[in-house]
């Protein structure tokens, strides 16, 4: 599950169900489905499962504050169907590792993906990456694949916008 988020600054929040909770990270240029794109992905604090549906407005103050929507949703399973474990536990086991192999079944993301977590840097920083699969695509913004109905948008337009008001005449 992925939610577009206008917080201090736009990103996207990548989410995986994992142990009953949604393991997250903050995507700042939007996931993609070009292979050659390497995205930034900060590993954030674990999420209630109850999240996943989360659509609205933060209020300032608050952890996230800023405008929330669904950009994409469905499921996914690792990509290494030949290990014995579950799927649970071979994802965990990956996610531990630091090389989390798994295939999206999304209304916008499909196909093979990897979060790999960087080494000699910052223990949160990952990269999210597209495997070379059919699904693969040699140019993709995620903000062109935005519904024109996006909440989200108008949020960042009246941000933009100088607020009305009425000159001294």
């Amino acid at each position: 599950m992925i939610q577009r988020h206008a917080a201090s600054r736009l990103h996207y929040d990548f989410r995986l169900e994992m142990e009953g909770v949604l393991k997250s990270w903050a995507v700042p240029k939007g996931p993609s489905l070009n292979p050659d794109d390497k995205r930034l992905a900060m590993m954030v604090e674990d999420h209630p499962y109850d999240y996943k549906d989360f659509e609205g407005n933060i209020p300032e103050g608050n952890y996230g504050a800023g405008q929330v929507e669904v950009w994409d949703s469905g499921t996914y399973e690792p990509l290494d169907q030949a290990s014995k474990l579950s799927d649970e536990k071979e994802l965990l086991k990956e996610l531990k590792s630091g090389s989390l192999k798994f295939i999206l079944h999304g209304k916008k993301l499909k196909g093979e993906f990897a979060l790999v977590k960087m080494k000699n840097t910052d223990n949160n920083a990952w990269l999210l990456i597209k495997h070379k699969d059919k699904f693969a695509k040699d140019e993709y913004d995620a903000e062109e694949n935005v519904s024109p109905k996006s909440l989200v948008s108008k949020f960042l337009e009246e941000k933009k916008s100088p607020k009305n008001s009425k000159k001294k005449s």
